[in-house]
């Protein structure tokens, strides 16, 4: 189930590396700070636009390849 789409930041902790982003109208998917593409810190903000693939993993739908747009 791997597809590029675009989603919305819900939410992401800088401290703990992760959050969730919310794909349209579809459901929210679970984000690494290890999936976000780019050097330095990785991190998201609420709000922000992405580009991403959506993997299915044990505890549910998971970003990777994650872009900031």
């Amino acid at each position: 189930m791997d597809n590029q789409v675009e989603g919305t930041v819900k939410w992401f902790n800088e401290e703990k590396g992760y959050g969730f982003i919310q794909q349209g109208e579809g459901k929210d998917v679970f984000v690494h700070y290890s999936a976000i593409n780019g050097s330095g810190r990785k991190t998201l903000v609420e709000g922000q636009k992405v580009s991403m693939e959506v993997t299915q993993g044990e505890k549910g739908l998971q970003a990777a390849n994650v872009t900031p747009l």
